[in-house]
């Protein structure tokens, strides 16, 4: 049976308000799929949620790719050391609302003496940073930067150090405006098209996919706020926020439904976002970021399993492991794969994500100030954040307060460790085919029933990252053109589409519906003892790989 009609079928048979019955209604795949029989292969991947994630994802990234390959100029003669700069004609029409301070418009159109003043404040301030870094680890520092002064002269007269000493760029106007639209039309044609193929209403779709873009670009102007931005309060935070909102107050409306696609948008995202999981980040830092990913994770993920069910006796063990693998893996993503594995209910996905993004704001800003107190080096303090902070993007922001180094490792540690979402997914479902769900009396589950019970959008995230992986190595441009499409393209429609995600999640999400689910608070104490053992040992064996075993496999 496939996963989404199993999560649609459990959702169903609890009491819910005519709204939300309503957008389970809407969200139903076809007749074949609500059946009691096994769709063939074929039937599924003209039908499936799940196949059809992956057909538009794969479809936004073959065209980027290609719009980035017939603009990339000529590489340069083998030996040379010249820099080819890559970009994307798509960049222009495809992109989000941007920072703003005072006036909310600046995130949509910001005048060049804006941004002048603002560049200019912000590299003072990385200025500043860089100065704080560097005394607080100046000890440390100062062996590398000895041995520099040798080569520093030489390099001097080399043609790429008189282009970083050239006059920077004179600043430009900010407008997002066409790529907003441009993200609006791509993104509702696609997904129009899809559901007219799969045997839905593209014109009820059509109609209530402006206001749920709406709500996302509500939720980007926010997050763009520059104090807010400063806290790294992100736009899922507050895309869920503008979703629960609506959903707690007025209610949903039932003519927006069509549009209200959780799994749908995020799936793709997810197939995107394995473009962007490439294996040279598992060769940057080899050996000890793969332990520090590969290792802690499933420990963690299987200790905080079994702590729920023996010992806090969680009542609901696909919740129990929705937790688990939110808090262990990679936050938000790890939970949709596996909520599709276990047939978690809406109201137990969106518990996870609460949990996540909550604990996250926290551990981003709590975090990076316990290594500073620890005086941790900035290889051990990055590999600790990336192991241990939920979401890419709060990783990153939490590891540029501790210099670049530290943001390099920490970015790379959570690259390695989302490689393991698939896995993840894949070990649950079967799992929970074998044992969970399994009749003692009934024969044993055969390889297929694994097979329909795994969420097949997994399948293209996994080749999404081994073919980006194979383009990146073995084009004459490969890094730069995958590096390309990703940040002018696909990233962007990614963004959004968890964006929507989150708005979704909101729309669907009734407090009184999630009440019975805090019962004893036994999600929070889930969590946060799962989270401590994360943290834990996280730190010991990132020291260990780092600082003892592997001192010297990642210097700055």
């Amino acid at each position: 049976m496939d996963d989404n009609t199993d999560q649609n079928d459990a959702t169903n048979a609890d009491p819910t308000t005519e709204s939300t019955d309503n957008l389970e209604t809407t969200q139903a795949v076809s007749e074949l799929e609500l059946g009691n029989r096994n769709p063939s292969l074929w039937q599924d991947m003209r039908t499936s949620e799940d196949w059809w994630a992956i057909w538009c994802a794969g479809l936004l990234l073959i065209v980027g790719f290609i719009a980035v390959w017939m603009n990339a100029p000529d590489p340069p003669p083998p030996g040379s050391k010249e820099k080819v700069s890559v970009s994307s004609p798509l960049k222009p029409w495809l992109s989000k609302p941007s920072t703003w301070r005072e006036n909310p418009l600046h995130a949509f159109y910001t005048p060049v003496e804006v941004v002048a003043q603002w560049e200019q404040e912000a590299a003072e301030a990385k200025k500043k940073a860089n100065a704080e870094a560097a005394e607080r680890w100046g000890e440390k520092s100062e062996p590398k930067e000895a041995a520099k002064p040798e080569a520093t002269e030489p390099e001097a007269a080399k043609p790429e150090a008189a282009a970083e000493k050239s006059p920077p760029k004179p600043p430009k106007a900010v407008n997002t405006i066409y790529g907003t639209l441009g993200s609006f039309l791509v993104i509702g044609l696609l997904f129009a098209g899809a559901i007219h193929i799969r045997g839905q209403s593209a014109r009820k779709f059509l109609t209530a996919f402006p206001v749920v873009f709406a709500l996302a670009t509500v939720a980007y102007v926010l997050s763009g706020q520059s104090v807010i931005k400063a806290y790294n309060l992100e736009y899922a935070l507050w895309a869920l926020l503008v979703g629960l909102i609506i959903s707690n107050t007025i209610g949903t409306p039932k003519w927006l439904g069509p549009a209200v696609l959780t799994e749908f948008y995020i799936k793709t995202g997810l197939v995107l976002l394995g473009a962007e999981v490439l294996m040279s980040r598992l060769v940057a830092l080899g050996l000890p970021g793969v332990f520090v990913a590969w290792v802690v994770t499933p420990i963690v993920l299987i200790t905080t399993y079994i702590f729920g069910q023996k010992v806090l006796k969680m009542e609901s063990r696909s919740l129990n492991m929705v937790i688990a693998a939110d808090m262990s893996v990679c936050g938000v993503s790890a939970a949709i794969a596996t909520a599709a594995a276990c047939k978690a209910k809406k109201e137990e996905l969106s518990l996870a994500i609460g949990l996540s993004l909550s604990f996250t704001v926290v551990m981003m800003v709590v975090l990076p100030m316990v290594i500073k107190f620890l005086d941790l080096s900035p290889t051990l303090g990055g590999a600790w954040l990336g192991g241990t902070i939920d979401a890419t993007g709060a990783v990153a922001a939490a590891g540029a307060t501790l210099g670049d180094e530290a943001l390099e490792v920490a970015s790379a540690v959570k690259m390695i460790q989302n490689i393991l979402i698939g896995v993840t997914a894949f070990c649950v479902a079967v799992y929970w085919v074998t044992s969970v769900e399994r009749d003692p009396s009934a024969p044993r589950p055969s390889a297929m029933e694994i097979w329909y019970r795994f969420p097949k959008f997994v399948i293209g995230f996994v080749v999404a990252s081994i073919v980006f992986s194979i383009l990146h190595a073995v084009l004459p441009l490969g890094p730069e053109m995958v590096s390309a499409m990703i940040k002018d393209s696909t990233k962007t429609i990614r963004s959004w589409l968890f964006c929507m995600a989150f708005v979704s999640i909101g729309l669907q999400t009734n407090f009184r519906e999630l009440m019975p689910y805090f019962k004893g608070g036994k999600p929070m104490i889930l969590y946060v003892c799962g989270q401590s053992l994360n943290l834990i040992l996280t730190l010991a064996m990132a020291w260990l790989m780092f600082e003892v075993v592997f001192k010297d496999v990642v210097s700055p």
